[in-house]
């Protein structure tokens, strides 16, 4: 399969494009390609004439596009526009790479694909402005919402964490922000499932199980070596940012399950990651 992945620099993209190296890929980022350029995405898409786009560049800073709404905006939801415009008139299928922020964090049960969206910051609302473009402008795309990933050589929580762990000696995290860690490594394992399938629609792909911010860091520090640390737990409210994020918002795979597709429980992912991982 000829697969067209932007934002190939990134964390996912980066394991999206060793996981998937043995098809024929093209791998898109800044500088080489600005897909807020509509004429910039035809031409490079067009060039290469994909049987697939994973289109999983983006805005991922939350409280910066909080402060920046137009950026986000410009980024998310207009240059998904201009990907879904080319993936459509070259006859590509599309698969967009959204997030569970797309939800109020309202429910009190893990989220399926057919619960009504309720975006409550700008991030949020870019994405889900993203998706909509995807579902209105071209007739072939998988939607795959995923949350708090971390991968390989990527700046995430996990890595955030056991930093200030050794450098502060302590830790503060918030117990009332819930979701489901998702690791790139599983979920591109996933993502090739799902693209041999066909079976276009919406899909989320976390590690099995739910979280909160708290009891993730806690396993991180457990796996980690670092149970000496000391961690206090906090709330949302004592811990001010740009950005409201959705306060419960796992994701429950229900539609993957049904073609076969499932992801291991997230503790299994996070130990597997700190073996591979270097600090």
């Amino acid at each position: 399969m000829r697969i067209y992945i932007t934002g190939a620099k990134g964390q996912l993209g980066r394991t999206l494009m060793r996981r998937l190296s043995h098809h024929v890929l093209f791998g898109a980022d800044l500088p080489e390609v600005d897909l807020t350029d509509l004429a910039a995405t035809r031409s490079s898409l067009l060039s290469f004439r994909p049987d697939l786009i994973i289109h999983a560049a983006a805005m991922t800073d939350v409280d910066g596009a909080a402060l920046n709404p137009d950026l986000a905006y410009r980024i998310n939801a207009l240059g998904t526009r201009n990907v879904a415009v080319a993936a459509e008139a070259i006859g590509a299928a599309l698969l967009l790479i959204s997030t569970n922020e797309v939800f109020d964090g309202t429910q009190t049960e893990p989220y399926l694909e057919f619960d009504a969206t309720n975006p409550i910051n700008p991030y949020a609302k870019s994405k889900l402005a993203a998706e909509n473009f995807v579902r209105d402008l071209i007739n072939r795309f998988y939607i795959v919402r995923i949350a708090w990933l971390y991968g390989l050589g990527g700046n995430n929580f996990v890595r955030k964490m056991i930093t200030r762990a050794d450098t502060d000696g302590q830790l503060r995290v918030v117990t009332d922000e819930v979701s489901s860690p998702t690791y790139t490594e599983d979920l591109v394992i996933a993502i090739e499932q799902l693209m041999m399938t066909g079976a276009y629609g919406i899909y989320h792909f976390t590690n099995e199980g739910a979280c909160s911010r708290f009891e993730f860091a806690q396993k991180i520090l457990a796996l980690s070596g670092r149970s000496h640390i000391p961690i206090e737990p906090i709330t949302l409210k004592d811990y001010p940012r740009p950005s409201t994020p959705p306060r419960y918002a796992p994701l429950r795979n229900f539609c993957g399950a049904q073609l076969g597709i499932t992801l291991r429980p997230w503790q299994e992912a996070l130990a597997d990651y700190l073996a591979h991982e270097q600090f």
